[in-house]
């Protein structure tokens, strides 16, 4: 029976993958780097200093470090969402339904703490989460699992008790390798490649298509 569930921010909570290819273009063309969509896509879910040891040119990284170069590239992306922001279509109804339920929530996301902020706070959401995982909080970012378990541990439930919506190939074999449920969320990937990977049953549009009994039905 699952007694919580673990989402993963982009893609899920916010469909925000044309504003990231955006923000990528707008960063990676400072620095003469190929922001391309193409070349995005496959690192989708992985952590920013991964992202940015592949896309950008090494001396770049080297004279700047990951983690400057990720803060420019984060605070482009909220400077361009913050007009436009809204949740996936259906997630505030069915968080309110998972709270009444008595089944805890967490945010487990790659992204970095300002982003996950920034995300529950525009969207008015931060109120039905007991912990928030952010890829700043880990040492290894998806593919590894170890977002996840820490997501289950700060709801203190077993993986298996733990249901995750992830959008990304990364995500979720992250949660697969944790041992946990998982539903794909048909935003950043065709619904064809998430059906393919996770089987039909298991994936959604948005959150209109699940709900809080559908939820704790899983076994």
């Amino acid at each position: 029976m699952i007694k919580g569930v673990i989402f993963d921010m982009d893609g899920v909570l916010v469909d925000n993958r044309d504003i990231h290819f955006r923000a990528f273009e707008i960063f990676c063309s400072r620095y003469g780097a190929d922001g391309s969509s193409e070349r995005l896509v496959p690192l989708f879910g992985m952590g920013n200093d991964d992202i940015m040891r592949t896309l950008m040119p090494p001396e770049v990284v080297q004279a700047r470090g990951t983690a400057a170069l990720s803060d420019e590239k984060e605070a482009i992306y909220r400077q361009i969402y913050e007009p436009v922001i809204e949740p996936v279509r259906g997630l505030r109804e069915f968080l309110a339904s998972l709270k009444e339920a008595g089944i805890r929530c967490a945010v487990g996301s790659s992204g970095c703490a300002d982003n996950v902020r920034f995300v529950l706070e525009k969207c008015s959401i931060g109120q039905y989460f007991d912990a928030c995982i952010s890829g700043d909080m880990v040492t290894r970012c998806k593919p590894d699992p170890e977002i996840y378990l820490t997501a289950a541990a700060s709801l203190g439930l077993p993986a298996g008790e733990c249901l995750v919506f992830e959008d990304a190939l990364a995500g979720i074999e992250a949660a697969e390798r944790a041992g946990m449920h998982v539903t794909a969320v048909a935003t950043t990937l065709p619904r064809e490649v998430l059906e393919k990977r996770v089987g039909t049953e298991n994936v959604i549009d948005d959150f209109t298509q699940t709900n809080a009994a559908r939820v704790a039905a899983i076994q």
